[in-house]
């Protein structure tokens, strides 16, 4: 076996259907007592029924998280934690809410409970974004790790067919990347196909069957291994290029990691040979990349940047911006490489 380094993370999990009951208690055992409920507008109702539950508990309820963390959004949540004199931020929803909630740890250090509703999986790192000025960033410190997440497999039974596809893939993009990064090891690796196996099974039954019960465990459980997997290691260009294309050109979160994973598995590939062999045999597909274009197309999802609303006229400046401050990659960083990569992505060409 070949020498590594694995880092894991100090976090609570609890996983199962009706864990949403325990919520309460988590806040007490964090030794809080007045929680700030932090959710996006299509999530508000499930906000104001935890807030409901909570009682006392919940001193208030913030509803406005917003896709990719724009920073204004962050001051007036601090600002109404710091009014309500909040104790603990509780995130219930997708990325957004959860971006929040760390977010708003990184500048007051408040404890934080994090309730998915979606396979986003950024729950699970320790990684922070924001968006300012039209440029996302990102950081990594444990500061921003959720102290317990409370994953209850009820709350995605009403997640439409549509996000759930590209939410799954999301979160497979997560596994894929812990897979080839120059951080990888034998325990992420492990933990990375399990992750891949378990949604590319469920997706497929649930876009079909929304509400099958069991493909929703399976799909949660696996948006938890993959984002385990990118918490303990390095992100890579394919992260790079979304956060570059969510930030700069405000493009839908999970629907872009959709549209662009299999392009950077193809410009990965010859790099990483022995990582994307792994992902293809679980795929059951010759290649990474043509695994997840045909899994995404074939199950009704967007596969181009420009049905996703991308001008062709700004891929010359994505790759300008991708190519500022780079991520560590397995295969060297060209921009007219990447740039070739963007306008494949834009058109929806099949990688070969």
């Amino acid at each position: 076996m070949q020498p590594f380094v694995y880092n894991s993370l100090p976090a609570r999990v609890i996983f199962g259907p009706g864990t949403l009951s325990q919520v309460g208690r988590e806040i007490q055992n964090l030794g809080c007592s007045k929680a700030l409920v932090l959710t996006g507008p299509s999530q508000s109702k499930k906000g104001e029924a935890l807030k409901e539950d909570l009682g006392d508990v919940c001193v208030g309820l913030y509803s406005n998280a917003t896709m990719h963390t724009p920073t204004n959004i962050t001051d007036e949540a601090v600002e109404l934690a710091k009014n309500l004199g909040a104790d603990c931020v509780v995130a219930i929803g997708g990325g957004s809410a959860v971006g929040l909630a760390k977010a708003i740890a990184l500048r007051t250090d408040l404890p934080q409970i994090a309730i998915p509703t979606s396979y986003s999986g950024s729950e699970a790192t320790a990684i922070s974004g924001q968006t300012e000025n039209g440029i996302k960033t990102t950081q990594k410190t444990l500061k921003v790790l959720p102290e317990v997440i409370i994953y209850d497999v009820d709350l995605t039974l009403t997640l439409p067919a549509q996000m759930t596809i590209t939410s799954g893939i999301n979160a497979m993009a997560h596994a894929v990347e812990a897979l080839y990064s120059t951080e990888s090891n034998p325990v992420t690796d492990t933990l990375a196909e399990q992750g891949l196996a378990r949604l590319a099974g469920a997706l497929p039954i649930l876009s079909k069957d929304p509400q099958n019960s069991e493909a929703r465990s399976d799909a949660l459980f696996g948006a938890w291994a993959c984002g385990s997997c990118l918490g303990a290691v390095s992100m890579a260009l394919h992260h790079k290029l979304c956060h570059t294309l969510g930030g700069t050109f405000n493009l839908p979160h999970s629907e872009t990691h959709t549209v662009v994973l299999p392009h950077t598995i193809a410009y990965n590939t010859p790099f990483a040979t022995a990582a994307m062999t792994k992902a293809a045999r679980v795929l059951g597909s010759a290649s990474a990349a043509q695994g997840v274009f045909d899994l995404a197309k074939n199950l009704g999802a967007p596969y181009s940047l420009k049905q996703l609303g991308m001008k062709e006229e700004d891929l010359e400046r994505a790759a300008d911006v991708a190519m500022k401050s780079p991520y560590p990659n397995p295969a060297p960083l060209e921009r007219e490489k990447i740039l070739s990569l963007l306008r494949d992505a834009y058109e929806g060409k099949r990688p070969l």
